[in-house]
């Protein structure tokens, strides 16, 4: 791509802003658009910090499609990385409606226009939901599609249809969906991280809050799952690594040309499983304190156990995991203090 603007829609979310720092390290000019509604205004003055610059950002909704047709012409938008979704999976199962319009709404919406104006690059962000409870692990891209566990990912996995049904009928767009894992930790600088609004749904923002005296305690959903702890496993991947499978991926699309599918899926995870209690563990040995936790019931929506075979993205975008869990605890435990000495 000659022109290297890149459109990132969410882009002051958790992977999002990570993702741009990502970008513009690797020789990209990233343009956010957010609405606000799930990040802060001050990821803005961090990306500032590491970059040296101010990242151009439109303070609005992905829904609305005139902004996005503005948006594309004014900025010359020459590919998107598109985050701007919901995403916790406790609250898309007692708001269904709102995940369904929101999340599949601003990619309809989105892929429109990039139709309209010619914009064929497009990276989506999808997640190991779509794997809903597999019957085998590592679960690689060929891995059967369950029924998805929750509203959440119900929107992924229709997500990814959405894609390639396009892809079938229309070869205008190069596409490709990368299947995230679990992501944690934070910029080593500390000047950006997770930063949930009200109440952490995900579990290490929780854990953070409870180590830091926020929150009172953290409840594990459940210690009677069949794993060798009873507790949830999950595949946790540093989120700069994340955010790094895009610049492999956006590269990649280059690459797709010809004839046949322009459409194609990634895992993108560390490539082992850690038990909820593991990380726990992890993260004392981090911060050198005992933390606050109860053993609670299992919550709905979760599955079992989860993690990648992330071979295909190793070998096809020479991309793979760096970073290590007690680093990623390490980047976090960093960011979270420097919230708490902000207060």
């Amino acid at each position: 791509m000659t022109n290297n603007t890149i459109l990132v829609t969410g882009g002051a979310g958790f992977i999002g802003s990570h993702t741009v720092v990502a970008l513009a390290e690797a020789g990209f000019r990233p343009v956010i658009i957010d609405d606000f509604s799930n990040s802060q205004q001050s990821v803005l003055e961090g990306l500032k910090q590491i970059l040296g610059y101010e990242v151009p950002c439109v303070a609005h909704d992905c829904n609305d499609r005139q902004t996005l047709l503005d948006l594309f012409q004014q900025e010359n938008v020459r590919g998107v990385i598109h985050f701007a979704a919901f995403k916790a999976v406790g609250e898309s199962m007692e708001e269904p409606l709102r995940y369904y319009r929101n999340n599949l709404g601003s990619l309809l919406t989105l892929m429109d226009v990039m139709l309209e104006t010619g914009v064929s690059n497009l990276i989506f962000s999808s997640s190991c939901t779509v794997y809903g409870e597999p019957e085998v692990l590592p679960v690689t891209e060929l891995t059967p599609i369950q029924p998805a566990a929750s509203v959440y990912g119900n929107t992924k996995q229709i997500g990814e249809e959405i894609l390639r049904d396009v892809d079938a009928a229309n070869k205008a767009l190069k596409m490709i969906a990368l299947r995230y894992f679990n992501p944690i930790g934070a910029h080593p600088s500390a000047q950006i991280g997770e930063l949930p609004l009200g109440i952490p749904s995900n579990l290490v923002p929780y854990l953070l809050q409870t180590a830091s005296g926020l929150r009172q305690q953290l409840t594990v959903f459940g210690d009677d799952y069949p794993t060798p702890d009873g507790t949830c496993i999950r595949d946790y991947i540093h989120v700069m690594d994340l955010a790094e499978a895009h610049v492999s991926a956006l590269q990649a699309l280059g690459q797709m040309t010809g004839a046949g599918s322009h459409y194609d899926v990634f895992n993108i995870g560390a490539g082992q499983g850690n038990s909820v209690l593991e990380l726990i563990r992890t993260f004392e040995s981090v911060s050198g304190q005992a933390l606050n936790y109860r053993i609670g019931p299992r919550r709905a929506g979760d599955v079992t156990a989860v993690y990648a075979d992330a071979t295909k993205a190793r070998e096809q975008l020479g991309w793979t995991a760096k970073r290590s869990l007690r680093e990623a605890l390490e980047d976090s435990w960093r960011w979270e203090q420097m919230l708490r000495a902000k207060v």
